[in-house]
């Protein structure tokens, strides 16, 4: 038997924490004297307390702890794997929320007029039934100021969709503010769901929404669902959101690779819809040449993302471009609605 201070020392857990994982059942000592109440604990407690130690440093919950504790082996392997993904989910996050921020004082302090450059978009969009749904739910819109994409569900999901992105478009006439183009976009976010709420029962429908309000120099992103947007810069190409889905969230743990997430049952099940979640809010520094893709899963589920590279880099202009997607959806089988945005910064 090792006293607490001894096994305090071998786990390299104080004898602080060591009294409150008492406590809390979760590292019981193996012998309590009954007169002084000093704790004792066996040599064979060391590698449960060295894995409690070990998962505090990672940062994990005592709750998960314990769950993990209670595992064989090989699933407590798989719960700690899931448990990291979500940290580096949620850090990922948190940084954009970072970069977002330097980005947004720095451009307050920058001298107004030094090094600018006129940049406008250039787009077009597309919508289409496909070859099996005997309607078309996605609403897409491409304008001067603002490109949108909206899948809609339900029995009034083609309402819902088109009520999400009519009330976004007095945008496309404003003069956008940079300074507060997100709280502008929060704003015009809000009601839109309340024109969504107007139109559709939230019980049985809803709508994602995916949409980029350009400033002049910087695109506002806001997106909920799992529609998505693409940045294709220098040849590569980068996806700029993240599904709320919940074959994503499954892959988030780690419980799913991307390519089981294809044929996954509830592959179309969300997490959150407009009526139904908070929405994402990025800002996006542009270049000249860059081009973005909007688009519904109708596009993504049957166009793996090296094929969609392909295409948006085999055709200049955003109309042969968005033509061209929307084709090899349908030629794919074109099970779903299928809805394409694409604009170039020029």
């Amino acid at each position: 038997m090792l006293t607490i201070g001894a096994f305090a020392r071998a786990c390299r857990l104080s004898p602080k924490a060591l009294r409150l994982y008492d406590e809390l059942a979760l590292l019981r000592p193996a012998r309590v004297d009954p007169d002084s109440g000093y704790r004792y604990y066996a040599v064979a407690q060391l590698e449960r307390a060295r894995l409690v130690a070990w998962l505090r440093r990672l940062g994990m919950p005592l709750a998960g702890i314990r769950e993990v504790c209670a595992l064989e082996p090989a699933a407590a392997a798989r719960e700690i794997r899931a448990f990291w993904a979500r940290v580096e989910a949620e850090t990922a996050v948190r940084r954009d929320l970072a970069g977002f921020l330097v980005d947004h004082l720095a451009a307050s302090t920058a001298v107004p007029g030094k090094d600018t450059t006129m940049l406008e978009l250039r787009y077009a969009a597309h919508s289409d039934r496909g070859r099996v749904r005997p309607s078309n739910q996605d609403t897409a819109y491409a304008g001067t100021r603002l490109l949108a994409v909206a899948d809609g569900f339900g029995p009034a999901g083609a309402p819902a969709s088109g009520a999400a992105v009519e009330a976004l478009r007095f945008l496309d006439t404003e003069e956008v503010p940079a300074g507060n183009v997100l709280n502008l976009l929060e704003e015009a976010v809000r009601g839109a769901t309340d024109a969504v709420r107007d139109v559709a029962d939230p019980g049985e429908n809803g709508t994602t929404l995916t949409a980029l309000l350009w400033t002049g120099s910087q695109l506002a992103l806001v997106h909920i669902g799992d529609s998505r947007a693409y940045l294709l810069r220098d040849g590569g190409l980068f996806r700029i959101t993240h599904d709320h889905s919940v074959v994503q969230s499954l892959i988030d743990e780690g419980r799913l690779t991307p390519e089981e997430a294809g044929s996954h049952p509830q592959r179309a099940m969300l997490l959150k819809a407009l009526t139904t979640g908070t929405p994402d809010l990025k800002l996006h520094d542009t270049r000249r040449g860059d081009r973005y893709l909007l688009c519904s899963d109708g596009l993504t589920a049957v166009v793996p993302e090296h094929r969609i590279r392909e295409l948006l880099t085999a055709y200049p202009e955003p109309e042969e471009a968005v033509r061209a997607l929307v084709d090899a959806a349908n030629e794919a089988g074109g099970p779903d609605n299928v809805s394409c945005v694409v604009a170039d910064v020029v």
